[in-house]
């Protein structure tokens, strides 16, 4: 069987790395643009047999540098996203919809057969968020531009490349209590990193078009109930903190303030809402791939690393 060319945009991060693996061992050869081959593209390489994966050092937001690997591409699949801005370069607008409009009008220029743009879980809901706003814009823009794209909105993706389930963990086992928005009541349906990509590689190989796609776990949980089987996992009782609303406010403005804000105020402000199933739309498990992975169960795989002793706190090494 002829391999097909994928392009990938956002390769490099939990998702892409784990969906890369899966789209080689299918038959289907990569081009994964970034913009620092050297930091990030050795990596890439390894992630399958030689001559499936193509590393490319590119700018991806200069129009005239990516406009020739759509022309060698069956499909394009886009995994950029971001959680805060940094810049005006780097800014909701710029990253979740002019970028992915650059991407559909290229792909309806070239004839791309399938396109694959990952967006968010809950956008329409939060109409006071610009992260939202951003992410709904873009997905208007892509549809707007390639009417046959595939539109994937998942819920918090999760794994131990991720930069949620992690964070929380190095902050739960340093801060003697924790803070608590909105009583810690928000609903979540976190989803696997791996149950998410076999939603891709299931779109991919049927050429799944003109949907949207809510991608979920198989369990609906409170902040407050993640925050819990997190604690369990790395051996740690810590106090929940209940913070009012304004006192969080003050607090965001000042996380902002670092390179890495630990919560900002428009993240805060997503904390409103809660991230599940529309109903509005098809989901994982109405097109024949439920996620299977079970929150708790998962983490415990990976979360010696913040227990007291690390590894050696493995039940399996003393078996």
């Amino acid at each position: 069987m002829k391999a097909k060319n994928c392009l990938i945009f956002g390769g490099t991060g939990q998702i892409g790395r784990n969906l890369i693996r899966k789209l080689a061992k299918n038959n289907y050869k990569v081009t994964v643009i970034t913009r620092n081959m050297h930091t990030k593209g050795n990596f890439i390489k390894t992630q399958a047999n030689a001559g499936y994966i193509d590393v490319v050092e590119a700018n991806p937001f200069n129009e005239n540098e990516i406009k020739p690997f759509f022309e060698k591409n069956d499909i394009c699949i886009n995994l950029i996203g971001i959680l805060f801005e940094k810049g005006k370069r780097n800014s909701f607008t710029n990253i979740h919809t002019n970028f992915p409009t650059m991407l559909s009008k290229l792909a309806h220029q070239n004839k791309i057969k399938q396109l694959i743009h990952v967006s968010a879980l809950g956008i329409e809901r939060a109409k006071d968020s610009e992260y939202a706003i951003s992410k709904l814009n873009g997905e208007k823009n892509v549809l707007k531009c390639f009417n046959k794209a595939l539109i994937l909105r998942p819920s918090i993706v999760y794994s131990v490349d991720d930069n949620f389930s992690t964070k929380f963990m190095t902050l739960l086992n340093r801060l003697p209590f924790f803070p608590l928005y909105y009583n810690g009541n928000t609903k979540f349906t976190p989803i696997h990193c791996s149950d998410l990509t076999d939603v891709m590689i299931n779109s991919v190989k049927k050429n799944i078009n003109s949907k949207i796609i809510e991608c979920v776990g198989p369990e609906v949980l409170s902040l407050k109930e993640i925050l819990l089987i997190l604690l369990n996992s790395i051996g740690k009782k810590r106090f929940f903190l209940p913070f009012p609303l304004i006192a969080a406010k003050i607090t965001a403005r000042v996380f902002e303030l670092l390179p890495n804000p630990l919560l900002t105020t428009d993240q805060l402000r997503l904390l409103k809402y809660d991230n599940v199933v529309s109903n509005n739309y098809a989901s994982n498990a109405s097109i024949g791939v439920p996620a299977n992975k079970n929150f708790e169960n998962e983490i415990k795989k990976y979360s010696y690393m913040w227990r007291d002793g690390g590894q050696f706190s493995k039940d399996t090494l003393f078996d």
